[in-house]
């Protein structure tokens, strides 16, 4: 969506950049040189714009970074969406959402590298923060449920494996190269087998032979 002008009008681009390519090129000024220190004339000179063209797309660099980190944690929260939509286990629905997020890091990994760099210093971030942590109680306790009905061991505290899980996933945006030698689902599939393989319970892992 067209950011809105005082008046309550959508304010019209300007020709050569799109909204999204500001965006894209924003992000990675970000993440090169650190949120706090691009400024708006730097992204000016990266787009080869006037401050004054880029704020046709966007009113200020809060709002830049905002609509950065809400693409990141949108993918993130659409992926438990649909594992809560999802029937069967919550082994299972766990696995989709640990597929999903491997998913939305390679296919936004700029982006997602962004949203890990946050540390609060402003109210953008720390609602990022906030919604970050709402992410993560909510994939402990799907964890702590796979664990009650006796897919996933239990002597593991939930929150301890969503940790691990999860800094395994987002240490993916150190060493991952888009073009590589495996691509999302065959890092997802990786991913799956290192992290749940060793807690899922003798029978969940009987099922899961016999399913293929």
């Amino acid at each position: 969506m067209k950011p809105m002008s005082e008046n309550g009008t959508m304010r019209r681009g300007r020709p050569g950049y799109d909204q999204q390519g500001i965006l894209d090129v924003a992000v990675a000024a970000f993440n090169q040189f650190g949120y706090d220190a691009t400024s708006m004339g730097v992204l000016a000179d990266r787009l080869g714009l006037s401050k004054s063209a880029i704020y046709h797309h966007f009113a200020s660099k809060d709002e830049i970074l905002d609509r950065a980190l809400d693409a990141a944690l949108g993918a993130l929260e659409g992926v438990l969406r649909e594992a809560d939509a999802a029937t069967g286990p919550a082994a299972d629905r766990l696995d989709l959402v640990l597929r999903g997020a491997v998913h939305v890091l390679v296919d936004k990994l700029p982006y997602v590298t962004l949203l890990l760099r946050v540390r609060g210093n402003t109210e953008v971030e720390r609602r990022a923060l906030a919604r970050r942590r709402a992410f993560d109680k909510a994939v402990t306790a799907l964890v702590s449920e796979a664990q009650t009905e006796g897919s996933l061991r239990g002597d593991i505290d939930a929150s301890v494996v969503s940790r691990l899980a999860f800094g395994m996933i987002n240490s993916i945006v150190e060493w991952y190269r888009p073009g590589g030698r495996e691509d999302a689902d065959r890092l997802a599939a990786d991913v799956v087998a290192v992290a749940l393989d060793g807690l899922r319970t003798p029978a969940s892992n009987r099922v899961q032979e016999l399913l293929g």
